[in-house]
């Protein structure tokens, strides 16, 4: 049978044009952590390896960030805003079910009449964002794409909670995704286990929360060793199966950036991964925290303007979280 239907063609591969991150001037230290927790400075570099984090003002919103973080991506890129196709927002933080982040930071940035969405997956949400982008700019569905994560965690953190008040922060990154005559972002691997989902969990849902307020805002809660144990053991056979369909090889890397959720989860992936010595890994987690959906590519970004690694490098992402979620690739840097 013959289709009526004529498809959509666009670029044979897409690539990252560029990366632009927004820090809150805030700095939270470990010390200021723990007046409100039985913890210390040591106990917290120990089992982080966290020094110090970022805090959103409090009239600052999900929003603010994410338009910052655009803004400085598409202005490094050179492109026009107006030629932007799609936003993508990745974020669990955003306060209003509808409307989304994205159609609010597409206008605010200019890129007025695009498609806008958002994306919730966690710690996950940026790397599922890069293989969106990929295949809609691949697809034709929009020439340039815009792919931010975003997150204003302290807002949904239980700051007397010993087991995740240290851990989470707030800052947002984003990387302008268009047309490549080179392959450039490798295939994804990507998933969910959906029977974890109480690892990374909430207190309670806003319609409990509604019906029946307790002294708590519903906040973050996290099974440490549970997810501790996931992401050592199941994450780093992830990202070798990005590296494998990729077909690069852990030798030909320029850089490892996973998601800054822990500097001991790190350290076990790159023993798993047998990550050569000379391979420079991302360790924004020190001074930012842990920020979820914006973890990598403020990680990116850092490594980038430290010259840690060189523009055109070739690095494995990965990111993974709540849900429980994960996502995977090989990605040429802007």
């Amino acid at each position: 049978m013959t289709s009526p239907i004529t498809p959509a063609t666009g670029a044979a591969y897409a690539r990252i044009m560029a990366v632009g991150g927004y820090r809150p001037s805030r700095i939270v230290t470990n010390d200021e952590v723990c007046k409100r927790i039985d913890s210390s400075d040591e106990w917290i570099r120990e089992r982080s390896g966290i020094i110090e984090r970022r805090y959103a003002a409090d009239d600052e919103t999900v929003v603010d960030m994410a338009t910052a973080a655009a803004t400085k991506a598409i202005e490094k890129s050179g492109i026009n805003a107006s030629e932007v196709g799609l936003v993508l927002v990745a974020s669990v933080t955003h306060p209003y079910p509808t409307p989304s982040a994205a159609a609010e930071v597409a206008f605010r940035v200019g890129a007025l009449g695009s498609a806008a969405t958002d994306i919730s997956s966690a710690c996950a949400g940026f790397c599922y964002g890069i293989a969106l982008a990929d295949s809609v700019v691949r697809s034709g569905a929009a020439k340039y794409v815009i792919v931010i994560g975003v997150e204003k965690l302290s807002d949904w953190t239980d700051h007397s909670d010993r087991s995740t008040a240290f851990i989470f922060a707030d800052g947002a990154g984003a990387v302008v995704i268009g047309p490549s005559d080179v392959p450039a972002i490798g295939p994804v691997v990507w998933g969910s286990d959906g029977e974890q989902r109480d690892a990374i969990n909430m207190t309670q849902s806003l319609i409990e929360y509604r019906d029946e307020p307790g002294p708590i805002f519903p906040a973050l809660t996290m099974q440490g060793q549970q997810v501790f144990r996931w992401a050592v053991g199941d994450m780093a056979k992830t990202a070798q199966r990005a590296l494998d369909v990729a077909h690069v090889a852990a030798d030909d890397l320029d850089a490892f950036i996973p998601h800054q959720a822990n500097m001991r989860i790190t350290d076990a992936m790159i023993r798993a991964l047998k990550l050569p010595a000379h391979v420079p890994v991302a360790r924004d987690i020190a001074y930012t925290g842990n920020t979820s959906a914006a973890s990598i590519p403020l990680a990116m970004e850092r490594m980038l303007d430290d010259h840690e690694v060189e523009h055109g490098g070739t690095a494995l992402l990965i990111g993974f979280g709540a849900g429980l979620v994960f996502a995977s690739q090989v990605v040429t840097l802007p």
